[in-house]
């Protein structure tokens, strides 16, 4: 029972691509299904635009017909240009318990990515850090954000037998809300908002949301680029980022601080969407945008999605403020949970904040490295 890897080059090959990690999961209660059309759109240059500065490839892995795995190979090179290094990542990986199968794969990629020059393999990674990015390695009995992501827990075994090693981890956590944090916390920045000058931006609606997408990922170009395997987003990039993720945004929870009319820290938060993309099941239509829609308007659980704060303003408290934001329109709202996204676990500054709260750090997902 030989194993086929079979390049993902079709329209056919793409829908099976994705649809392979649908089979996998099938039945799953945590597993949170993404929206189909956008994992194809992720494969096809036409659609993303990370192809103009990003080389990639995919393969499945079929046994007696049957797909048993997929794998892809992506080379950012403005990265690599940013870093000075031959990095090659893998991507959105998946495979039954097998490590015939999981050996196929991976050697596929990185045979792919050796041909092209590259001396170091690392991953899971996506094009860009807006991409899925991390192997769960801890937490699998949790359900995942959106934002996040879910793996079976015998992936990791694989992973180390073939070589790899530790890069560094993302880890998340749980948070609950309580009165007296979020009073103490709204008094701190309202003292900041005086003694630096700054004003807070709320919005009601999208159209007014929507020109603060280019000051939002300038914020972002500026905050993250000191941050492993992040490279800027050029105009053409945001467009595209704007276009895919503001259509799930509840308005309330974006929060803008300003100086002197300029944004200099931004809190993008949303509805937890978990359930509602499980219940879409890939799709939009006929009853998935309903679900999605619902759950955005009425949350239950709020998802730290993404955050930023340009480097001169970090050690003024923006970031205080944003949280104090926040958590008014949660407690407003009569919500007490937050889940965050992935912060590196060197990113001790963020990692502090969740100490005022009660929280849990209830998830651990890694990069790995190997040398080709």
């Amino acid at each position: 029972m030989s194993i086929h890897i079979q390049p993902v080059n079709t329209k056919k090959d793409r829908k099976d691509f994705v649809n392979f990690q649908f089979q996998l999961y099938k039945g799953h209660p945590l597993w949170v299904p993404p929206l189909k059309a956008d994992e194809i759109h992720a494969l096809e240059p036409e659609h993303n635009l990370a192809f103009a500065f990003c080389e990639a490839a995919f393969w499945l892995a079929y046994r007696d017909g049957k797909a048993v795995g997929r794998i892809g190979a992506i080379i950012n090179n403005r990265y690599n240009e940013k870093t000075g290094k031959k990095l090659g990542r893998f991507t959105r990986l998946e495979f039954i318990d097998d490590k015939e199968v999981f050996q196929a794969l991976m050697d596929t990629a990185a045979a792919w990515l050796k041909k092209r020059k590259m001396n170091i393999i690392h991953g899971p990674l996506g094009f860009t850090n807006l991409d899925n990015q991390g192997l769960l390695i801890e937490g699998f009995e949790h359900l995942p954000s959106v934002a996040s992501v879910y793996h079976l827990p015998y992936y990791k075994k694989h992973l180390e037998a073939y070589g790899f090693e530790k890069e560094i981890d993302w880890l998340e956590f749980r948070l609950k809300l309580g009165e007296t944090a979020i009073k103490k916390s709204i008094r701190g920045a309202e003292m900041l908002k005086k003694r630096y000058g700054y004003d807070v931006v709320k919005f009601t609606n999208i159209k007014d949301l929507t020109p603060y997408a280019e000051p939002l990922f300038n914020i972002v170009n500026q905050a993250f680029e000191r941050l492993p395997f992040v490279s800027p987003f050029s105009p053409e990039m945001i467009r595209m980022y704007t276009k895919k993720y503001f259509k799930a945004v509840n308005p309330h929870y974006v929060f803008f601080v300003e100086k002197d009319h300029v944004p200099v820290g931004f809190m993008f938060t949303v509805p937890s969407l978990s359930k509602a993309m499980q219940k879409a099941n890939g799709k939009l239509f006929p009853f998935g945008f309903y679900h999605i829609i619902k759950a955005r308007n009425n949350p239950k659980v709020i998802d730290f999605f993404l955050g930023g704060v340009v480097p001169e303003h970090e050690n003024h408290g923006v970031a205080v403020i944003l949280y104090a934001e926040v958590q008014k329109q949660m407690m407003a709202d009569g919500i007490d949970t937050v889940e965050t996204t992935g912060n590196l676990e060197t990113n001790t500054r963020v990692i502090a904040n969740w100490k005022n709260f009660n929280h849990i750090q209830h998830k651990r997902r890694r990069c790995f490295v190997k040398s080709l």
